[in-house]
């Protein structure tokens, strides 16, 4: 039988979240990813959300890796008739119920509470589309599959994945689709990481490929030096301890809040770190954290040794200062520390969780100080208080904006352009190169670059279809 294959560009296609690629093989209907595209209202993306093919009809998923934007859209695509494999990593596996089910827990939540401000103004209430018992069905279909290890998971598709170095079980996709008379090998990149960060190892080289779908998420800039950055950090919070107040740490729960604790625990163990005390304030930080401990065997182990890590210790062994706070009790008593603290919490942009509640509290004492260590999106607190924005409304309440903030930029977990133009170029076989997963100026300033380097590559438009 000769090959017959299609791709079409569903999601991530000149965006950056919403990763979704459907393959057809042989009359097969594979897809990878499922993403969540972010930053939009989420009632109303997944009410009115309509996916391109009958998820019913889906015979496989393939997921690169867990964040939301890769895996989020998982639950509805369940709820609307899927009912077939998803392969990902062990390490993957492992972090999608934590990420898939708080998700579902804050549009149950979001949509309770629009509800009832509807049903105060007389008007129609909103049936959920989707349950926890969605995110759980999703847990349910996934099958593992390990690094390095060629599968075959559906007839003439054969499956390898790679460590793409960007979080806990991040992959590169490699699949070579077969026919009778012809083989091709197409290689998704996933989220590539950035080699100088810790605790994942470097992106994997794949060696040939005929296509390759490549993210693009920094292709217009390089990362600050991270040693630099390390510098920044350890100044700023020599800054806090003597003007004797706490810093602010807005971060993600995963991936971000592991690396800051491994930061400081560098700090620690050079003898740089003067504060008393380091708070974890996320219930899902620490339950993230927990499944890191679990895959030791998967981070960088120089990383580990360069911070005093020893057989039989978990990561917060390293951090003698920290105090994991799960219950909203001890939360609310972080706010009692006059000083002296770091105090990690979520959400990494600021726009709900626990760090608001410890804003109200701090954001009006001068010797407070905030440290950004990531991407803050335009509309979000965390842009606004970046921006230099003096007065902030919380909880009804407007707080005058008197804290220090930093703002660090070498903190991305994602390849910065140069690293990404390196993973290119060690590509051998000379393949069609579709740069996805980015916004427009960042496509179009790779595709130069690319080009500069005798690679031709394409940026392909939501819908496209081409022929593999």
């Amino acid at each position: 039988m000769p090959l017959s294959a299609t791709l079409q560009f569903i999601g991530a296609a000149k965006q950056v979240t919403g990763s979704c690629y459907l393959i057809k093989l042989n009359n097969r209907q594979i897809l990878l990813d499922c993403g969540m595209v972010q930053g939009a209202d989420q009632i109303r993306e997944w009410h009115k959300f309509r996916f391109a093919f009958k998820p019913k009809d889906i015979d496989l998923v393939i997921l690169s890796h867990a964040h939301i934007d890769h895996s989020g859209l998982l639950p509805l695509l369940v709820a609307r008739g899927f009912d077939g494999k998803i392969l990902c990593t062990p390490g993957t596996a492992e972090l999608l119920p934590v990420l898939l089910k708080d998700s579902v827990h804050l549009y149950l939540k979001d949509l309770e509470w629009q509800n009832k401000k509807a049903a105060r103004a007389g008007k129609k209430l909103q049936d959920p589309v989707l349950s926890v018992t969605d995110a759980e069905r999703v847990v349910q279909l996934c099958d593992t599959v390990a690094y390095k290890k060629r599968v075959t998971p559906l007839p003439g598709l054969e499956l390898e994945f790679a460590d793409a170095g960007h979080i806990l079980g991040s992959a590169i996709v490699q699949l070579w689709l077969k026919g009778s008379q012809a083989m091709r090998k197409l290689v998704f990149s996933g989220d590539l990481g950035n080699p100088a960060t810790v605790l994942m190892y470097d992106p994997t080289d794949i060696g040939q490929a005929d296509i390759v779908l490549m993210e693009s998420t920094y292709g217009n800039r390089n990362h600050q030096d991270i040693d630099n950055s390390l510098d920044e950090m350890a100044q700023a919070l020599e800054q806090a301890n003597r003007d004797g107040g706490n810093v602010f740490i807005p971060a993600f729960a995963l991936g971000r809040s592991q690396e800051i604790l491994y930061y400081l625990a560098l700090l620690h163990h050079q003898g740089r770190l003067k504060q008393r005390m380091v708070f974890l304030d996320s219930p899902m930080a620490i339950s993230i954290t927990n499944i890191y401990n679990d895959y030791l065997h998967c981070l960088d182990q120089k990383d580990l040794a360069a911070i005093g890590f020893k057989k039989g210790m978990q990561l917060q062994d390293l951090l003698p200062m920290l105090r994991l706070t799960e219950s909203v009790e001890e939360s609310m008593a972080i706010n009692r520390v006059s000083g002296g603290a770091i105090i990690i919490a979520g959400s990494g942009m600021c726009n709900g969780g626990r760090i608001v509640h410890h804003f109200k509290h701090s954001l009006w004492k001068n010797s407070n100080h905030l440290i950004f260590v990531g991407f803050q999106a335009y509309g979000t607190l965390g842009r606004r208080l970046v921006d230099g924005e003096r007065r902030v409304k919380l909880f009804g309440q407007e707080i005058v904006v008197k804290a220090r903030v930093h703002t660090i930029g070498g903190f991305s977990a994602h390849a910065g352009q140069s690293e990404l133009l390196d993973w290119a170029q060690a590509i051998g076989g000379k393949p069609a190169f579709y740069l996805v997963h980015g916004e427009p100026e960042a496509q179009q300033a790779l595709q130069q670059e690319l080009a500069q380097l005798g690679i031709q590559a394409q940026i392909p438009a939501k819908g496209d279809v081409i022929s593999l």
